[in-house]
Formats: C-alpha cells, structure tokens, sequence
C-alpha cells in the first residue's frame, strides 16, 4: 500500500477531497519529520511513538576485506510499537 491508497481511502470515507486528504497527510508526516529532527518524540496512544536514538561510534568490518572501518556517532529516527497495536495485528482486529 503507498501513500495514495492510504489517501484515496479516507477520501472515500470521509467525503473529502484526495487533495484536501493528501495536503492533510503531508502536514501530518511533515510534523513528525520537524519533531525528530528537533530531537522531540511523539507519543500516538494506542498506536506506537516515534524517538529518536543516539548510536554510539563503533567499529564494524568490512565483509569484503575484512579491515575494520570506524562507524560514527549519528542520530536515528525508531518507532515502538504500541501493545495495543500489537495485538490487534496479532489478533486480526481491525478498529
């Protein structure tokens, strides 16, 4: 499923535009991408949160020669799963 299918779904549902939808998801998604790179989390209740993680520098090798190649310290954007989404994936239980 892309992005469209997610935003012709819920304009079929809701009787909004596909334009109306899509501008209102890029805002959303856009809002999330700012609170990250901010360093922010956002918690959705009964969905899952969004965080970011520090990643300590490392060492790792290459498969290819096998010499070890330092990894740097960098930021990543994780999302946890929330136990109530769990469930329902796991249960096939749709809202």
């Amino acid at each position: 499923m892309t992005k469209a299918d997610i935003v012709e779904d819920i304009a079929q549902k809701t009787g909004l535009t596909k334009k109306e939808v899509g501008e209102t998801v890029d805002l959303f998604l856009e809002e999330i991408s700012k609170l990250l790179v901010d360093g922010h989390h956002l918690e959705i209740r009964g969905f899952g949160t969004f965080k970011v993680k520090e990643r300590k520098e490392r060492m790792a090798r290459n498969p290819r020669t096998g010499d070890a190649v330092p990894v740097p310290a960098r930021r990543v954007p994780v999302f946890k799963v929330s136990k109530m989404l769990k469930d329902r994936v796991a249960t096939n239980h749709i809202m």
